[in-house]
């Protein structure tokens, strides 16, 4: 997910020598809690659009205004962030953003009291808020808690663990949210009906308690943890003679790769519980299908510990456009066929997407030299794809049915071929 974008960023920073290897321990475990979460986090939305498509009977298009809510927020908080955590400290912010976080959660309950949509929308931003700044401010830590020399192991580690927080997730939500959905019965009175989405709405409000509680107590934790300092050593000079990220064609090329794959990675996993409950497809219940998902995110876990193994002996770009290749493959399977072959071939896809985003990142920062952080940012505010390509797939789901609606996403993938085969190379 994008939960990789920071930890993909070349990051300078030291820490005072004074710190023990006890609490470089503790702390590194405490960070890679973090990782999990937001991962678990940003993966329940996937649960969410057809819990709450289902409670507000909403259209297609208008239940991935949760995803455009959610990913929006990154394109809007992510400059003011980096801002904000540069002025309190990594610590601080860590702890701002998960605060923030919590109250995102905690505000789930009163929309879902009222059962209005628009609350949920705005617990959703205010929830992608915290997550953004937890993104900005944690992973300069990772890279000073140990040897210098092992500091590309913790963080593979720690996304690692954001790709478990993305598996867990689909099984917390059929469990908690989905399996709250209930049938209207054919004689039920419009008042009866109404107390039944009610019922359904409340649902999320335990989940989303026993969330706001997790992220108050690590908040509580890192407040009181003695982290290191961290210092951020790079120096960025003033940008003379129009110089800036911008006049690299492969990094604007990657961004664009970004913005095409996030939003081609949430439209498909968006769209994965009602697709696997269509009757032509498996015929599930959501609650069942939600456990279908965790499929599709293991897959991303394992092919990121495959790729890490495999890359190093294949080049990145070639690895990437295999990668996209087969995706599109995939996808034509998905909207050529029916039954148990569209089902498994639409999960698989988390597979080959694992690599996607840091391998596009990474190569799109390559020989920017003292322009780096100014083209991490930019790529960065790429996420925003998150937000809007999956309303255009709802449109579509809308207009042609949502089994063509995943001919959308094949457009992306072509451009993610082409930039790992030719699009990478500096000019």
């Amino acid at each position: 997910m994008a939960g990789s974008a920071t930890s993909s960023a070349p990051t300078s920073a030291r820490a005072s020598a004074h710190q023990g290897q006890g609490s470089y321990q503790f702390a590194l475990i405490a960070l890679t809690s973090l990782f999990f979460m937001w991962g678990f986090i940003t993966c329940l939305n996937d649960i969410l659009v057809p819990h709450l498509k289902s409670v507000f009977q909403l259209n297609y298009t208008q239940s991935m205004l949760i995803q455009f809510c959610f990913f929006g927020a990154y394109f809007i908080v992510s400059l003011p962030a980096g801002a904000l955590v540069k002025r309190i400290t990594y610590k601080w912010g860590i702890v701002a953003g998960l605060a923030i976080a919590a109250v995102g959660c905690a505000l789930f309950i009163p929309a879902a009291s009222y059962r209005v949509y628009t609350l949920f929308l705005g617990a959703l931003f205010v929830l992608a808020t915290g997550i953004t700044i937890l993104q900005v401010a944690a992973n300069p830590y990772v890279t000073v808690l140990g040897p210098p020399d092992t500091a590309a192991s913790r963080l593979n580690l720690t996304q690692a663990f954001n790709s478990l927080g993305t598996t867990i997730a689909p099984l917390f939500g059929a469990m908690l949210i989905l399996s709250a959905a209930t049938v209207a019965a054919t004689n039920a009175t419009p008042e009866q009906i109404d107390a039944m989405r009610l019922a359904e709405a409340g649902a999320v409000k335990f989940p989303y308690l026993l969330l706001a509680v997790a992220f108050l107590v690590l908040a509580a934790i890192f407040a009181a943890l003695k982290l290191p300092e961290v210092e951020d050593e790079e120096t960025v000079e003033p940008m003379r003679g129009g110089g800036s990220a911008w006049q690299y064609r492969h990094l604007v090329l990657g961004a664009v790769g970004i913005f095409l794959y996030v939003g081609a990675e949430v439209s498909v996993g968006s769209f994965l519980v009602n697709f696997l409950s269509q009757p032509d497809i498996a015929h599930l219940s959501e609650a069942d299908a939600a456990h279908y998902v965790s499929y599709f995110w293991g897959g991303a876990m394992i092919g990121r510990f495959i790729g890490s193994l495999i890359m190093r002996h294949i080049d990145d770009g070639k690895a990437l456009a295999f990668n996209a290749a087969a995706v599109i493959i995939l996808l034509l399977v998905t909207v050529l066929t029916t039954g148990h072959v569209a089902m498994w071939s639409v999960l698989a896809i988390g597979l080959f997407n694992s690599i996607m985003f840091p391998t596009i990142f990474s190569l799109a920062l390559h020989g920017l030299g003292k322009y780096t952080s100014q083209g991490s940012g930019i790529l960065c505010l790429a996420i925003v794809g998150g937000a809007i390509l999956p309303m255009i797939q709802g449109g579509l789901a809308d207009t042609i049915g949502i089994h063509l609606a995943f001919l959308m996403p094949i457009i992306c993938y072509v451009y993610i071929a082409f930039y790992g085969l030719k699009g990478h190379k500096p000019a």
